[in-house]
C-alpha cells in the first residue's frame, strides 16, 4: 500500500515537473507581430550550414527541430544552405516556420529566386519570403515592381508574410514604418545604440515581427548566455543564432528550459563588451565583397579584435600572415567604402588593424 502511494506521489510530481516545463518553454517563445507566428526565442540561422556537409548539416538541423527550435532562416544567396534544410527538413514541414531571401532587384530575378528556392526547400509555400538588404525600401509604385510582385507572390500561396532585412538604419526605420511589412530583420545585440533600440521598440509598438540577426556580433561576442539574456529583454525580438557546430546548437537548446537571467555577472559582460567594442568596428556583414584585391575585409578589419576574443594560433599562422599582407595590395578603389552600410572608412580600418597584427607577430 505504502509503495502504491509512493507511486501516486512519484506520478504527480513528474506530471507537476513536466507542467513547470512547459511554463518555462511558453517565456522562452516570441510572437512575431501580426503574422501570429508563436516560435521559441531561438531561431536557426542556417548561413553558416554551407560551410559543412549535407550529412553533418542535416544532423544538426534534425537536432534542432528535435529539440524545440522552429525557426529557420536562410537566403538563396547562401549557396546550397536551401538544399540542406529541403534535404534534412522538408518530410516535416509542417512543424517548423521556414524564411528565405532573395538579393534579386529585378521581377524576373525575383520569380527565378523564389522558384528555386521553392524547389530547394522542397516545399511549396515560405512563411516569410525577405527582400535581402536592399538600398532603398521598396514600395508599390515605385518603378522596380518589386512590392507588387511579392503581393502576386502572396495571393499564388507560394509565401505568407513579405519581409524585409536590412543593415542600413534608415531603410530599416523606413520599412518599419511604412506599414508594407509584416517582418523586419536587423542586426541587434547588446552593442546595440539607442537608434537600433528605439528601431526594436518601433516595430514591436507597430506590430512587425521583429527578427534578430548578428546576436553574437558575428562572432565577437563569445557570451551566448549574456547575448541571450538581453535579447530576453525584448519580447519582440527573435534573436537567430549562425549554428555550424554541435556545440553552439547544444549551448542554445539549453536555454529553452533554462533561459539565462540577466544577473550582475553578465551584465559586467556585457558592459565590458561595451567598453571594448564601442565605435568603429566592422560587423562582417560581407557586403563589401568581393574584393578587387582579395582582401578577406570582413576577418582583416576586425583582426584586432579577434586576437584579444580569441586563440590567435590561427591568426598568426603563414596562412594568417598571407591573409593580411593583402592588406598591402588595396588599390583604393572604394568599393568597400561605398558598399558598407556602417559608413566604416574600410581602407583605414584595415590599415590600423594590419599595423597592430604587426605588433601581435613581434611579440
Amino acid at each position: 500500500m505504502a509503495n502504491d502511494t509512493v507511486k501516486v506521489l512519484d506520478d504527480q510530481m513528474a506530471l507537476i515537473y513536466d507542467e513547470i516545463r512547459k511554463v518555462g518553454r511558453l517565456m522562452t517563445q516570441v510572437t512575431l507581430g501580426r503574422t501570429g507566428l508563436t516560435v521559441n526565442k531561438n531561431g536557426f540561422g542556417a548561413l553558416p550550414i554551407q560551410r559543412i556537409s549535407r550529412d553533418d548539416a542535416a544532423y544538426l538541423l534534425q537536432k534542432a527541430l528535435d529539440h524545440g527550435i522552429d525557426f529557420f532562416d536562410t537566403a538563396r544567396a547562401y549557396s546550397d544552405s536551401e538544399e540542406k534544410i529541403g534535404f534534412a527538413l522538408s518530410a516535416q514541414r509542417e512543424q517548423f516556420i521556414l524564411a528565405t531571401k532573395t538579393m534579386s532587384r529585378d521581377v524576373e530575378g525575383f520569380w527565378n529566386d523564389l522558384h528555386t528556392s521553392l524547389k530547394n526547400l522542397n516545399t511549396d509555400c515560405v512563411d516569410i519570403y525577405q527582400f535581402h538588404n536592399p538600398a532603398f525600401c521598396p514600395k508599390p509604385g515605385d518603378g522596380t515592381g518589386l512590392y507588387e510582385t511579392m503581393e502576386q507572390a502572396r495571393a499564388q500561396g507560394k509565401i505568407r508574410f513579405i519581409g524585409i532585412t536590412n543593415h542600413r538604419l534608415a531603410v530599416a526605420r523606413e520599412a518599419a514604418d511604412s506599414g508594407l511589412y509584416d517582418t523586419l530583420q536587423f542586426p541587434f545585440n547588446y552593442l546595440a545604440t539607442p537608434e537600433e533600440i528605439e528601431l526594436v521598440e518601433a516595430c514591436g509598438a507597430q506590430n512587425v515581427g521583429f527578427i534578430a540577426m548578428k546576436a553574437l556580433s558575428g562572432g565577437l561576442i563569445a557570451n551566448s548566455a549574456a547575448a541571450y539574456a538581453f535579447q530576453a529583454q525584448y519580447d519582440n525580438a527573435l534573436p537567430i543564432w549562425g549554428i555550424q557546430r554541435e556545440k553552439e546548437l547544444d549551448e542554445f537548446l539549453s536555454y529553452i528550459d533554462n533561459p539565462p537571467q540577466l544577473t550582475p555577472e553578465l551584465q559586467a559582460v556585457m558592459d565590458h563588451d561595451r567598453s571594448e567594442l564601442a565605435g568603429d568596428f566592422c560587423r562582417s556583414c560581407g557586403y563589401c565583397l568581393p574584393c578587387p584585391a582579395q582582401i578577406d575585409i570582413p576577418n582583416c578589419a576586425r583582426m584586432s579584435l579577434l586576437l584579444r576574443r580569441s586563440p590567435t594560433e590561427g591568426h598568426l599562422s603563414p596562412a594568417g600572415q598571407e591573409k593580411m599582407a593583402r592588406i598591402d595590395h588595396c588599390i583604393h578603389c572604394n568599393h568597400c567604402v561605398d558598399h558598407c552600410p556602417y559608413g566604416l572608412n574600410t581602407p583605414e580600418l584595415l590599415r590600423r588593424n594590419y599595423e597592430d597584427y604587426k605588433t601581435f607577430l613581434h611579440q
